[in-house]
């Protein structure tokens, strides 16, 4: 029997598009450290099948580059909630959570998104300066995230881009 890991961390973007690697770099990183309880998803973006992976979790963690937002990055709760990405190719978190509500009938697990900043996103562009020191800086973070899993532990560190040293 297989056992699911309670803690899922789904980081999607583009490796080939500049600073939209941000989250594939951070589960490349993290899965090099083989943090036992976390399993670690990666895609170019969410779809409505993702849903299905949050079933049996206790966290779930949504990891993604951002255009707008707080350097270095935003680490906030995630609600279900139908919009706009709902019947498109690519949905947001707040979708996917809801497609799950949908097909459980029961609430999603408890959800978050760490935004990491990025400011160039041009196909066939490496990683900017800038998203380089913003992922360090949710690098820290994430271990963090992964150290202590519970919820009380991480919703102690949501914070808008705060130094990760101070948290």
């Amino acid at each position: 029997m297989h056992l699911i890991p309670p803690i899922l961390i789904f980081g999607y973007g583009n490796p080939s598009r500049g600073d939209d690697a941000i989250a594939p770099q951070l589960l490349s990183r993290l899965e090099a450290l083989q943090i036992p309880g976390v399993e670690l998803v990666t895609d170019f973006q969410l779809q409505v099948e993702h849903a299905i992976d949050l079933e049996g979790r206790e966290l779930v963690l949504f990891i993604d580059a951002s255009v707008s937002g707080a350097a270095p990055y935003t680490f906030s709760r995630l609600l279900a909630q139908q919009d706009n990405s709902y019947t498109s190719h690519e949905m947001s978190p707040a979708a996917v959570l809801h497609v799950y509500r949908q097909i459980n009938s029961e609430p999603p697990p408890p959800s978050y998104l760490l935004a990491v900043h990025g400011e160039f996103f041009d196909l066939g562009e490496p990683l900017s300066e800038a998203a380089a020191t913003n992922l360090e800086a949710a690098f820290i973070l994430l271990q963090k995230l992964c150290a202590d899993q519970r919820k009380e532990a991480w919703e102690r560190l949501m914070v808008d881009g705060v130094d990760p040293e101070k948290v």
